[in-house]
């Protein structure tokens, strides 16, 4: 099994299961997208570059999905947040029931026009 199919198998729930939740919207939405595991998390690339990555943040108890172009996006900025960020604006999840998949899914197909 590739480490970032571990990273997420191993969380506690409910990570775990907002992780796979999020792994099959992004992945049914963008089959060519090619999940890696980098900065010890899951991370995405499209077309060779950081796309989008999934951080279980414990602490904060959440699951960070962080869209690399985020600043760069128009659709739902009030959905996103950039934490002091300069470049990178993500969606925070802290259930199931808390994910918007129309949301996420314009999100990814915004960014993919911006590669």
């Amino acid at each position: 099994m590739k480490p970032a199919e571990l990273y997420i198998l191993n969380q506690p729930e409910p990570y775990r299961s907002i992780l796979l939740h999020l792994q099959a919207v992004i992945e049914l939405t963008l089959p060519e997208i090619k999940l890696q595991f980098k900065y010890k998390i899951p991370f995405y690339y499209y077309n060779g570059k950081p796309f989008v990555y999934l951080n279980a943040t414990h602490k904060r108890g959440y699951v960070d999905v962080a869209f690399m172009k985020g600043y760069q996006l128009k659709l739902h900025q009030d959905c996103l947040d950039g934490e002091s960020r300069t470049l990178v604006k993500s969606l925070h999840f802290s259930s199931l029931e808390t994910i918007d998949n129309e949301v996420l899914i314009d999100l990814l197909k915004e960014q993919v026009r911006l590669y």
